[in-house]
């Protein structure tokens, strides 16, 4: 199934959780915490100008890793695979 965000939406791989501390201590599921980075997949249209009416481009773009805040967008489940959808606000950074 493929998912195409609306508006000033975009739609975020979360990067997978460390197994293993950088010590080589191996973490059980309930101590690993969900990471605050992601891969961006795919994004709306963007952010509407109400003024004129045409849309503002995002400063990010597909395929950029960015860092966000933790509780930003929602949780999906599409075909098996945990995605977040949020906006460009909940984004702090990009990571390069």
């Amino acid at each position: 199934m493929k998912v195409k965000p609306l508006g000033n939406k975009l739609l975020v791989r979360r990067a997978k959780a460390q197994s293993q501390t950088d010590a080589g201590i191996y973490l059980p599921e309930s101590a690993k915490d969900k990471p605050a980075e992601g891969k961006i997949i795919a994004t709306g249209s963007g952010v509407l100008n109400k003024e004129t009416g045409a849309y503002l481009p995002f400063t990010v773009k597909k395929g950029d890793t960015v860092l966000f805040t933790s509780y930003a967008g929602t949780e999906v489940k599409i075909d098996g695979d945990e995605l977040l959808i949020m906006t460009e606000d909940d984004i702090l950074g990009i990571l390069s």
